[in-house]
């Protein structure tokens, strides 16, 4: 049984302006506000080619989507077990279009994948924006984007 909150951040070769430990201590920001005491999640950063193969194989959409999150089935007191896919070349778009920080939207991105790893969604289109999850996803970029004290 995995007894801590497990975060890794790995590259498969792209390249991203924030570093993996921010990233993995927003991932924790998130499981720990969602009360979760047991987790191994595993954040990888990957092209716009890699992640569009994994959207069509696995969700059957065509082309880069900037994050995709497989959670897995848990048993019943288990760990949250969870992959989590981000393209940084579509959060850097994303972060254009947004008039963001490329870093804030990668963060946005971790948010978005461990809510959906534990079980939170929205709906499509431009309601997603007025939805819960977004509510709280927006809440909790605002917390990992806090300078640490």
């Amino acid at each position: 049984m995995i007894s801590a909150l497990s975060v890794a951040v790995s590259s498969q070769g792209v390249r991203a302006p924030i570093s993996a430990v921010r990233l993995a201590d927003a991932a924790r920001i998130v499981l720990r506000a969602e009360k979760v005491r047991h987790a191994l999640i595993s954040i990888t950063l990957v092209s716009a080619p890699r992640i569009a193969a994994i959207n069509t194989k696995h969700l059957k959409h065509r082309g880069p989507t900037d994050v995709i999150s497989f959670g897995f089935a848990r048993e019943k007191g288990g760990p949250v077990v969870a992959d989590i896919y981000i393209a940084p070349s579509v959060a850097r778009q994303n972060a254009r279009s947004a008039r963001v920080g490329v870093r804030e939207e990668l963060v946005r991105l971790v948010v978005h994948g461990v809510l959906h790893a534990l079980g939170h969604d929205h709906p499509q289109g431009e309601s997603r924006r007025h939805s819960p999850m977004w509510r709280r996803q927006e809440a909790l970029v605002a917390r990992a984007m806090r300078p640490a004290a």
